[in-house]
């Protein structure tokens, strides 16, 4: 947290610095109306020079001051000596505050860079850690892994039957094409609603897969009765079909089915479990 904050503080002073800078290059050339051209022209390379440390890194910006510094230092050096102008102030100025404002556009760009690297950190922690699939709100694959490793040694202690049922659409890559991406997501939407109706209270749906749509309901029952909530669910979808499929998706969906009552003997751990019914979805034709 405090890291976060001294990146954000640091940003924040870059950029005020910044609109100091600017506003006092802005004073400067207005209040020498004698040398405005060369205030000018100075004043474009001053930023020339930070836009392309802004793009690239400070180590391109520094190289490109020094060579203002030598080549505007030499001009200045021939004026004075071979021409016999008396040196002014914007022969210092510039040579002073382009370096400077590349300073600080090289800070920004440091300080910018952190707090996006943050971001990123956060965002990836944020998916490792989460539970839930943010289109559905329905358990992930992660929670799947955690319920199912309590759930199945419960069912190993106290002999209750635990059965994995796992479901997709049929040709769902051909049928998601016809459609938009919002219809897409409202569609994977309306099927988890369908599918949490078909259950009982403590039963559990999981969203396994979103980029392929794939539901996993864990049911405390036996293979017998994951055979009901199969049949149950596919009755819902000819419902579904003659009423909400054609009305808003112009489609018809077909469920790919499979189920697996949990066995101690071939199933040691959660991702066996979804291989076995994945197994069984194969017969589903």
């Amino acid at each position: 947290m405090m890291k976060r904050y001294q990146n954000s503080l640091l940003s924040d002073t870059a950029f005020l610095l910044l609109f100091v800078i600017c506003f006092i290059h802005i004073v400067f050339t207005a209040g020498e109306p004698d040398h405005y051209m060369i205030n000018m022209i100075l004043l474009n390379v001053s930023f020339l020079i930070a836009v392309i440390t802004y793009f690239t890194n400070i180590t391109v910006g520094l190289i490109l001051n020094i060579v203002f510094i030598f080549g505007y230092g030499t001009y200045t050096i021939y004026q004075t000596v071979v021409v016999g102008e008396p040196l002014q102030s914007y022969h210092y100025y510039w040579l002073i505050m382009t370096p400077v404002l590349t300073a600080v556009i090289a800070l920004l760009t440091f300080a910018n860079r952190r707090l996006q690297q943050e971001a990123e950190q956060l965002q990836k922690r944020n998916a490792s850690l989460a539970t839930l699939d943010e289109r559905t709100n329905l358990k992930n694959s992660r929670s799947f892994q955690s319920d199912a490793t309590i759930f199945m040694a419960l069912s190993n202690r106290y002999e209750i039957p635990l059965t994995l049922l796992v479901m997709t659409v049929k040709h769902w890559d051909e049928m998601s094409r016809m459609i938009s991406e919002a219809q897409v997501t409202e569609m994977i939407y309306d099927i988890s609603r369908m599918s949490e109706t078909s259950i009982r209270m403590n039963d559990s749906l999981y969203m396994l897969n979103a980029d392929h749509p794939t539901w996993g309901l864990l049911l405390f029952t036996d293979q017998d009765g994951a055979k009901v909530v199969v049949q149950r669910l596919k009755e819902k979808v000819e419902s579904f079909n003659t009423i909400e499929f054609s009305n808003k998706y112009k489609l018809d969906m077909k469920l790919t089915v499979g189920a697996i009552q949990y066995n101690p003997d071939e199933i040691e751990e959660p991702l066996d479990f979804i291989a076995k019914a994945r197994q069984k979805m194969e017969y589903d034709v």
